[in-house]
């Protein structure tokens, strides 16, 4: 590590924090649940995602060589999450809705889903498996777990034996503290085909196609499709071994799919897949949780265009990601607009000092107390980073650190009151944190990063003027434009589509 702090993180299985240390020295396996690709992807999920995205970029800062895999989910994810050969895939009815082939929706949601993570500056995942494309491994462990006692076949669907499992393991409900007693009264009763399960908490693992099902796939015991919880099981296991090192996602996966993943890991191999468990928390708007029913929701687009009622204007994509550093990965988030606001002035607070302090020389320099500050406060923001991933305390000492650089500008601190060794260990642990842990990049300097998410987001605005007036939505189309125009932007329209510059 860069420091001498040692890495804890809390582990949602144990529920306390726990010393890192990983199964191979100097590695590190990490697998995060990526998105169903049936829609456009959710603010909330963007929030887990950037989260995973600084704890990854923190893990190679660190000195660890890691391999981070984060799934696509494109079959498997059914409606309301019931174990129904009935039940539709999100993704099927999403295929039927707009008259497109299953693969054809997951491409097109999966490519805006990756546009989305460009913008906000997230890091690729080193593998990125899809479900589809690991059908084989599925149906080997569905095999595996019903050999070992724990899988049963009711009319060509497969389920898991969740009292059996408990009797002989003991461990269901360990990560998300559930009692199985308590899922009877869960369970919807009304669903067709329910009493296929022997009790109401065992779950599917492989599902009989009903005939008008679009996505089914042959095994030894019908034509039909995996349990949404079963390929993060099969594909964790591919890539990163029987034992890994961390398993994240947002706190909605703790149960069922996260302790389902743990039963099935357990129920194929006696292996429990993750020896850590990271559970991002959730995003709120207004103080409440997003719901499209009661139109308390707000898309990234949105966000950034600021066409929705519940902003006063957009918001650049780093000063979104700026805010989301601003809450620990473990505690809810309200966006609010008067949050963004402040998280814009914040934000470019801290690229302006950066600046300034990029541009500070010594004509000598010496060890003294302002010396010795500076250097505490450098240490402190990598103990607060190594602390279960403590960004928001660290931001707060960039924050002590930006005070004493705007300090030696104006010359109310002088700047040789400091070494040259610790000037030099200021701009570099400065600039890494900004630009290389949190992710952030510097939108007023015209470079390749930054044009690039100024691109992305362009192009999610013409988009939506497009659609807009595909639909002959002519005010929605007209605010775009205007609202583009005030903000110094240009559309043009022409036989080749709609181009931008700035004004």
């Amino acid at each position: 590590m860069k420091s001498n702090t040692e890495l804890k993180i809390y582990n949602s299985l144990t529920g306390e924090k726990e010393t890192f240390t990983p199964i191979h020295a100097g590695r590190v396996g990490m697998y995060v649940c990526g998105p169903t690709v049936y829609n456009d992807v959710h603010l909330g999920n963007c929030r887990t995602f950037v989260n995973f995205d600084v704890v990854y970029r923190y893990l190679q800062y660190a000195g660890y060589k890691v391999r981070y895999v984060r799934n696509i989910t494109d079959v498997g994810h059914l409606e309301g999450d019931a174990d129904t050969n009935e039940a539709e895939d999100k993704l099927a009815k999403r295929a039927r809705i707009e008259q497109l082939e299953p693969m054809e929706v997951a491409s097109k949601y999966t490519n805006g889903f990756h546009d989305i993570m460009r913008i906000f500056n997230a890091l690729p995942p080193s593998i990125e498996p899809r479900a589809t494309g690991h059908i084989p491994e599925q149906i080997e462990m569905v095999e595996e777990i019903i050999n070992n006692g724990f899988g049963y076949e009711a009319n060509g669907s497969i389920y898991f034996d969740v009292p059996k499992f408990i009797q002989v393991k003991g461990i269901y409900g360990n990560l998300s503290g559930r009692v199985v007693e308590e899922l009877q009264s869960e369970t919807r009763d009304n669903l067709k085909k329910q009493d296929e399960k022997r009790h109401p908490a065992d779950f599917a693992i492989w599902m009989k196609a009903a005939p008008e099902h679009l996505m089914r796939w042959k095994s030894p015991w019908s034509v039909g499709f995996p349990g949404w919880h079963l390929e993060c099981s099969a594909m964790s296991r591919k890539y990163l071994g029987e034992t890994f090192d961390i398993h994240g996602g947002g706190n909605d996966l703790k149960f069922p799919h996260h302790e389902n993943e743990i039963a099935q890991n357990v129920g194929a191999c006696n292996c429990g897949g993750a020896n850590l468990w990271m559970h991002a928390n959730m995003l709120l708007l207004n103080g409440k949780k997003m719901s499209k029913s009661d139109g308390n929701t707000i898309s990234p687009t949105q966000l950034f265009t600021g066409d929705s009622p519940h902003v006063t204007k957009g918001y650049s994509p780093m000063v979104v990601r700026f805010f989301m550093l601003q809450a620990h990965y473990r505690s809810t988030l309200d966006i609010t607009d008067d949050a963004l606001q402040a998280a814009e002035k914040g934000y470019k607070r801290l690229m302006e000092s950066n600046k300034i302090l990029q541009s500070l020389t010594l004509k000598g320099g010496k060890q003294t107390e302002i010396d010795n500050e500076i250097n505490a406060l450098i240490d402190s923001t990598l103990e607060d980073m190594s602390d279960d991933f403590n960004a928001p305390r660290a931001l707060a000492r960039l924050f002590e650190l930006c005070t004493k650089i705007n300090a030696f500008k104006g010359g109310q601190l002088d700047i040789n009151q400091i070494t040259e060794g610790s000037l030099t260990r200021l701009k570099s642990t400065f600039n890494d944190f900004i630009f290389s842990i949190f992710g952030l990049q510097d939108e007023s300097v015209a470079g390749e990063g930054g044009q690039s998410a100024l691109e992305g987001v362009m192009q999610l605005v013409i988009d939506l003027r497009a659609q807009a007036r595909a639909s002959k939505d002519w005010a929605t189309s007209d605010k775009i434009r205007d609202g583009l125009k005030a903000a110094g932007i240009l559309l043009k329209d022409g036989k080749e589509g709609t181009s931008w510059t700035k004004e």
